[in-house]
Formats: C-alpha cells, structure tokens, sequence
C-alpha cells in the first residue's frame, strides 16, 4: 500500500508563530497559528484535518460497506465534529461527532445503521483515532 505524507513548518513561538502546511499530493496548502487552532482566526489547523480525514475515510467505508452487503449507495454526505478540550494535562481531542446523510435506495433503516456502525468501527481513522469518544448519526435519506 501507499504511504501517504504532509509537511508542516511553523516559524516562531507558541502564540506569536505561523506555520505553513501542504499535503504531498499537492491538493492542499494552507496557513495555521495559534488563533486558527485554539481561537476563531483564520487559516487551518490540525483538527479541521483530523476531522476531513475522518469525514471522508467514513464516506468512503460505508459506501463500500453498502456495496459489500448488496445495496448501491447514490450518495454519502459526511461531517466530522473534533472536540479539542484543554485540561491540567495540556490538550485533547476527547470526542468526534459524525454527521452522516446517506441516499441508498432499498435498503431497510436496520440494515442501514448496522453499516453505518460498522463503517465507524472500521474506517481506518476511527482505528487510529481510538482514544476519542467516536459517536455517530447515521440518516438515511
């Protein structure tokens, strides 16, 4: 399989600094700081990453969940919610909220949420994002 890359370089300290990041494919390239990640400022930060990555990754294994079981999905529309709390320990991602609207002709709402839940369980950045509460609201539609 593939490795997939990014690179990231910040400039400077903690709440004055910049930082530069772009994806090794090239599709993406962006400003982060302090503001962007822990305030409302503009540019990126590494949440909003997470929380692509997680969106796109559960798209991706419930349409092929979907797909394994006999049912063909037209559409799958994901939103990830990455909660970052600060505590006496520094910071966490402590929970991700998935927001998913699926349009899969013929299939009952019970086979629908058990591929859902399995796309949740499965994907490979609900694996790896373990640590984190991972809920779901899966509406077929």
């Amino acid at each position: 399989m593939a490795v997939r890359k990014a690179n990231a370089q910040w400039q400077d300290g903690l709440k004055e600094g910049k930082g530069n990041l772009s994806l090794g494919s090239g599709a993406f390239e962006g400003n982060y700081s302090f503001l962007s990640r822990f305030e409302e400022g503009s540019g990126t930060n590494p949440e909003e990453l997470i929380a692509a990555a997680h969106a796109a990754c559960f798209s991706m294994a419930l349409s092929a969940g979907l797909e394994k079981a006999g049912f063909q999905p037209e559409s799958v529309k994901t939103e990830a919610q990455v909660k970052l709390v600060q505590s006496d320990g520094g910071f966490s991602i402590t929970k991700i909220d998935l927001v998913s609207e699926a349009k899969v002709p013929n299939i009952s709402e019970e086979d629908f949420q058990e591929q859902a839940n399995g796309a949740k369980e499965n994907c490979p950045v609900s694996k790896v994002l373990k640590g984190a509460e991972i809920t779901l609201d899966a509406t077929l539609v």
